[in-house]
């Protein structure tokens, strides 16, 4: 199969182009600058020169193709709701030009804001309201004649200095002095191995089903205060919990998501696709000394 990657040349989806053509798939990836081209062709693919701001190069990249895998977002969260908006133009664009063609089309969500509070699955519903609606967008095209499906991410660990919003959590660390968390860090983000994800898109690819979530989720649930912790042991800071009343002046645009609860479950994907996660968990992984001295 032919694949069209946006977000190629970034963290996962170097993984997820190494996965493809490891496993006999030709690549197409999406590069918006000459480094990220070089990059991507010394993985072995080819390259689509364009942006998520290009919708003629995205509707071009994904009707050259088999199928579609998007994993191109502006994480800048001081202009979320902007994003979240760009995010839908570019969904909208592929999957229009993938009407009624039957081809695989996924799209990329996260866990963590699904049902926060409880422990979420592949059939909860993503919250409604939330800027980044790539999910609503992309499961839109299921009931127009493409096979659309979603990918949901937790926290992903796996190359030295990389775990998602712990990432954030760590720069405001090395800036406020202290490691914080909210009340007590008991509420639970989830996380997996780049590589495990990887064979998760892969998989999706090639058996999901139309209107299906994923989630690329290893482990379940682990406390923000063990997070907190080991980022205090990398930068020699304690960790301590935040009052409610500086949250906002501690984390600042990291508040929204520092105290959630995010929990998820893998067990009906592992079901489905009989995707099963293989590599380091991530407390483990992140623990390793140097892992975020890059």
């Amino acid at each position: 199969m032919r694949v069209f990657v946006t977000g190629a040349a970034g963290f996962i989806g170097t993984a997820v182009v190494k996965e493809l053509i490891a496993a006999g798939h030709d690549v197409l990836g999406l590069a918006r600058s000459d480094a990220n081209a070089a990059a991507l062709e010394k993985l072995g693919a080819k390259i689509h020169r364009g942006s998520l701001e290009d919708l003629d190069s995205l509707r071009n990249g994904a009707k050259r193709t088999d199928g579609t895998i998007h994993l191109a977002f502006n994480h800048d969260f001081s202009k979320f709701a902007e994003n979240g908006q760009l995010d839908r133009y570019a969904i909208d664009a592929m999957g229009e030009a993938l009407e009624g063609s039957g081809k695989p089309f996924i799209v990329t969500s996260g866990t963590l804001l699904v049902t926060p509070g409880r422990i979420a699955t592949e059939k909860d519903p993503v919250m409604p309201g939330l800027p980044r609606v790539s999910e609503t967008a992309g499961l839109g095209f299921a009931g127009r004649g493409v096979r659309a499906m979603a990918v949901r991410l937790p926290q992903v660990h796996g190359a030295d200095g990389k775990c998602g919003l712990v990432n954030w959590l760590l720069n405001i660390a090395k800036d406020k002095g202290v490691s914080g968390y909210v009340g007590d860090g008991s509420n639970r983000w989830s996380g997996a191995h780049r590589l495990d994800v990887a064979r998760l898109y892969r998989l999706a690819l090639e058996k999901g089903m139309a209107g299906a979530s994923y989630h690329a989720v290893a482990d379940e649930g682990v406390t923000a205060r063990d997070i907190a912790e080991i980022v205090g042991r990398h930068l020699n800071l304690p960790a301590a919990s935040i009052p409610e009343d500086q949250l906002s002046a501690h984390f600042g645009l990291m508040a929204m998501f520092a105290g959630r609860d995010g929990a998820a479950s893998s067990t009906w994907t592992q079901q489905w696709l009989g995707w099963k996660p293989m590599q380091i968990g991530m407390i483990a992984d992140i623990s390793r000394p140097g892992y975020f001295d890059v």
